[in-house]
C-alpha cells in the first residue's frame, strides 16, 4: 500500500517534464508539478521557496483540483479498471499495537533527517501531530492542534496566499498554462495509482489481489480520494468497504508528495 502511495507520485515528476518542454524555468517547473501530489500546504511551501511570483495561481490550482477529487477521479477509475476487478474483496488490516503507533513517527521523523531534510519543515509536522495523537499522554495538546491551531493557521495561511495573488501576476497566460499542467499532473497520479495496482496484481496470488479502486487514494486529498474509493467499491458490491484499506495509499501519498517536494527543493533551490 505504500507502494501505491509512491506511485501516484509520477503526476508530479510527469508534470515536472512537461512544464519544462513548454519553457518554463527548472525551479518555476518544480514549483507548478507539485500540484500533482493534490496537497496544498506542500505546493505553498515549495513555490514560496522556488517562484514566489507564481505562489498565488499555484496554491488556488492545487486547492481548486483538490475540491474536484469527486468530480475528476471516478471516471478514470472506472476507466482503467474492469468490473471483476472492482469486485475484488481484500483482507482486513491487521491490528496495530500501541508500540507500533508510537514509534512510526519517531522512526519516520529520523528517516526524515537523514534521507530528505529539506522536507522535514512538512514530514516533521506530520510527524510530529501523530505522536501527540498516539502516545496518549498529550491529549489536550493533540485537539488544540487538530482544531484551533488548525483554524488559526489556516486563515493566516489563507490571508498570506490571498495577498500575494496581484492581478498583474495572477490574470495572465501563464496561469492558465499553471492550471493546465496542474490539471494534468493531477489525472497522471491518479492514473497510475490505478495502474499500479494493475500492474502489482500480475504478481500477486489470488488471495492477496488488491483492488485498483483504492490506487487513486494515491494522491494527498486526505481522506477525500480514500472515500472516492470506498463509494466507488460500494457502488459495485454494497459489502464491500475499502475506506480503511484506500487510508494506507492515502498517507502513503501524504508522506510521499513531501518526499518528493523536498528532493525538488534540494536540486532546484
Amino acid at each position: 500500500l505504500m507502494l501505491i502511495g509512491a506511485a501516484a507520485q509520477f503526476g508530479i515528476f510527469g508534470a515536472y517534464m512537461v512544464a519544462l518542454a513548454l519553457g518554463f524555468a527548472p525551479d518555476q517547473a518544480g514549483a507548478i508539478a507539485i500540484i500533482g501530489g493534490a496537497d496544498g500546504p506542500t505546493a505553498i511551501f515549495l513555490s514560496s521557496k522556488l517562484a514566489p511570483n507564481l505562489m498565488g495561481a499555484i496554491a488556488v490550482s492545487a486547492y481548486s483540483y483538490m475540491a474536484l477529487v469527486p468530480v475528476i477521479q471516478p471516471p478514470l477509475m472506472r476507466l482503467f479498471t474492469t468490473k471483476k476487478e472492482r469486485l475484488i474483496r481484500m483482507k482486513p488490516a491487521r491490528a496495530v499495537s500501541q508500540n507500533e503507533k508510537i514509534i512510526f513517527p519517531i522512526v519516520g521523523m529520523l528517516l526524515t533527517c537523514f534521507v530528505v531534510p529539506s522536507a522535514l519543515p512538512l514530514l516533521g509536522m506530520l510527524f510530529f501531530g501523530n505522536l501527540l495523537r498516539e502516545c496518549g499522554v498529550t491529549t489536550r495538546l493533540a485537539k488544540t492542534a487538530s482544531n484551533a491551531m488548525t483554524d488559526i493557521v489556516t486563515i493566516l495561511l489563507g490571508m498570506t496566499v490571498g495577498a500575494s495573488t496581484q492581478a498583474s501576476q495572477f490574470l495572465t497566460i501563464e496561469t492558465v498554462g499553471i492550471f493546465f499542467l496542474g490539471f494534468m499532473a493531477f489525472v497522471i497520479a491518479s492514473s497510475s495509482g490505478v495502474l499500479f495496482v494493475k500492474l502489482f496484481n500480475l504478481f500477486l496470488p489470488k488471495s492477496k489481489k488488491i483492488n485498483p479502486l483504492i490506487g487513486n487514494a494515491g494522491v494527498s486529498a486526505v481522506p477525500m480520494s480514500a472515500r472516492i474509493s470506498n463509494n466507488l467499491g460500494l457502488e459495485y458490491d454494497p459489502q464491500n468497504y475499502l475506506l480503511m484499506h484506500a487510508m494506507g495509499p492515502n498517507v502513503a501519498g501524504v508522506i510521499g508528495s513531501a518526499v518528493a517536494a523536498g528532493v525538488l527543493l534540494g536540486f532546484l533551490a
